[in-house]
């Protein structure tokens, strides 16, 4: 079993697919870390050196944020938005879409109404008697 930053890769995938449990680095990411460091990229996580896997390290700490220290980062760009009350703060602290996406029908879940069938959940019509 091969750790990087105390994230356990699994063994049997190719290494350029592996990494991206790493959080912060994408398949492009990946992909361009293996090249730059004249790994094969088809070659089993299982194969691979302890040698290779330090450089693999190494290289990732050296050039980029990932793990812990990515996710204190975003964390803290979104307090951030929250406390100068920005539109953008104000949806994140409501738990709500922040990049525009509708909410008429696609975000029912976070606004707290769960539909079990199809007309469950949605307000009674006001029908003449």
């Amino acid at each position: 079993m091969a750790r990087i930053f105390g994230i356990t890769i699994p063994d049997n995938k190719k290494i350029g697919y592996s990494l991206p449990y790493i959080y912060g680095v994408g398949i492009p990411l990946a992909k361009k870390i293996l090249k730059d460091l004249k790994i094969d990229e088809n070659i089993r996580t299982k194969d691979i050196t302890t040698d290779e896997l330090k450089q693999i390290q190494d290289y990732i700490e050296k050039h980029f944020t990932v793990e812990n220290e990515l996710r204190r980062e975003t964390r803290k760009n979104v307090s951030r938005l929250i406390n100068i009350g920005s539109y953008r703060g104000n949806r994140h602290s409501r738990h709500l879409p922040v990049r525009g996406q509708r909410t008429k029908t696609n975000t029912r879940t976070v606004r707290g109404n769960v539909r079990k069938s199809v007309g469950s959940g949605r307000a009674k019509s006001a029908s003449p008697k």
